[in-house]
């Protein structure tokens, strides 16, 4: 299938004590460029990341957002050191026997000693199995609205590629008509000019204005781009650069058409088939 560099996902988890937060988005680039905004808690998350992400993209420029977000809600517990109690006693009582009018230590004092409350923080070994589920659904999610915008693109290229068929259709039984309409007016103004036709010479007018408004090659090339144009959006996979490529050959066969246009409706024809590439092009730009 086709799929589009622009997407985005976002997924969140919640953990107890602290909430995960991870969004992703992309947008075209001529390659696969990374961007992470991590904060310090989880930036050892980011080299695995990376990995899955370069596993499933190839172009696109990608920025990832992972945060730690504490639940203020979530309950949080307390808990005392209690050796360093124990050796702060003691000290504070060793203090008295020397300092008798010594103050004593407050509550606030003891629970503001350093090392004194035990650190609850989560630490990054306990969220990183989270993180990196996260990090799958999330990717999971951007391929899948990368596939459904390249769907969209895909079949806005098709449809512009039907109406280019129209048009090489149109313009095939042209030529021709081009060709003995010139001989009848060569021959007419001949006539008029001279008493008696040069057969010769009329033929060779005719031949080399054939040979000039020929563009029965340029069709056939338009016809072959148009054919590997859809069969690459048949089959799929990482197209984007192969689909600008075509696009190029096709826009250099309509300027082609359009120089050696004899007739305000070949010269029609030439020009809408350039709208119909250019809107092509634009679209191709974004896919993967």
């Amino acid at each position: 299938m086709i799929h589009s560099m622009t997407g985005f996902a976002v997924q969140t988890r919640d953990l107890g004590r602290v909430s995960i937060h991870l969004e992703l988005r992309s947008v075209n680039s001529r390659y696969l460029d990374l961007f992470f905004r991590i904060g310090d808690e989880l930036r050892q998350a980011e080299p695995a990341i990376r990995e899955l992400i370069s596993a499933r993209l190839t172009r696109g420029k990608v920025e990832c957002r992972l945060n730690l977000q504490t639940n203020g809600a979530a309950p949080r517990s307390l808990a005392l050191n209690a050796a360093l109690l124990e050796q702060l006693g003691d000290a504070e009582a060793r203090v008295r026997d020397r300092l008798p009018s010594a103050a004593h230590l407050s509550v606030a004092e003891v629970l503001r000693w350093p090392g004194m409350l035990a650190d609850d923080s989560v630490g990054f070994d306990e969220v990183q199995p989270a993180v990196l589920e996260l990090a799958k659904a999330a990717l999971d999610e951007l391929v899948a609205t990368r596939r459904r915008e390249g769907d969209k693109l895909a079949a806005m290229i098709r449809e512009r590629l039907d109406r280019m068929r129209e048009l090489v259709a149109q313009a095939q039984p042209r030529v021709p008509a081009l060709v003995a309409e010139y001989q009848e007016k060569l021959t007419t103004r001949l006539r008029e000019a001279v008493a008696s036709l040069d057969e010769d010479r009329i033929r060779q007018e005719v031949a080399l204005f054939a040979q000039r408004i020929d563009v029965a090659e340029e069709l056939s090339r338009l016809t072959a781009h148009i054919d590997e144009v859809q069969r690459i959006l048949k089959a799929g996979g990482a197209a984007g650069k192969r689909l600008d490529f075509l696009m190029q050959e096709l826009n250099r066969e309509a300027n082609t058409l359009a120089s050696k246009s004899a007739a305000t409706e070949v010269t029609g024809i030439a020009m809408e088939m350039k709208v119909l590439i250019e809107q092509m092009r634009e679209q191709v730009q974004n896919i993967e």
